[in-house]
């Protein structure tokens, strides 16, 4: 079994060092007779982040089959979220490879581990449904307090652009003459109704 291990820490100095996360992780994976295939460490980067060089270079490896499990000291050292960390469990799901984390006691590779993973899965699709419960929920109460929902208004006065337009003007010299963009003027015009947005090219 090759196996990948990665640890982070937010900041150097301080007491904080990658070193301890990665004596233990090296120490499991002698102890279940793993060979390692990579270490990949983020020193000094936040956990608020995404994207991090050796995480980056990680999930490379992973699709290029260079292991068959990633090893972790915990969570939140490797993920920024639940809903970033399941994507990643997706990935190595799909790729086949597992995902160990020592301080949870988390191993896909075993059933209970897998068991793990559908919870996570299903904990992570309930937030998102309450999200987009909450943001509908918001959207209606606006509504109903007759909030006006959408695009701010441009500021700028379709009748006078209209006129303009009417009198042979071009877009672009609506442009110059209001101070404004010729799309912005045009949207403004078709969203009032004055002109429809199909038949008022831009570029003349």
């Amino acid at each position: 079994m090759r196996a990948a291990i990665y640890a982070r820490v937010s900041t150097t100095g301080q007491g904080q060092s990658p070193e301890m996360q990665v004596r233990e992780l090296r120490e499991y994976c002698e102890r279940r007779g793993w060979q390692i295939a990579g270490e990949y460490v983020d020193a000094g980067i936040s956990g608020a982040k995404d994207s991090r060089p050796e995480l980056n270079k990680l999930m490379a490896d992973a699709h290029r089959r260079r292991f068959d499990a990633v090893v972790v000291w915990k969570f939140d050292r490797f993920a920024r979220s639940v809903s970033h960390l399941l994507r990643a469990l997706e990935t190595f799901n799909a790729l086949g490879v597992a995902f160990v984390s020592l301080s949870e006691q988390i191993d896909t590779s075993t059933p209970t581990g897998k068991m793990v993973f559908t919870v996570l899965g299903a904990v992570a699709e309930l937030e998102r449904s309450l999200i987009a419960e909450r943001v509908r929920a918001g959207v209606r109460n606006a509504r109903a307090k007759g909030k006006r929902l959408g695009r701010p208004p441009s500021g700028v006065d379709a009748d006078q652009v209209a006129r303009l337009r009417a009198s042979g003007a071009s877009w672009r010299e609506v442009e110059r003459q209001l101070a404004v963009s010729a799309r912005t003027a045009r949207r403004t015009v078709a969203e009032r109704g004055k002109i429809h947005p199909a038949s008022t090219p831009v570029t003349d």
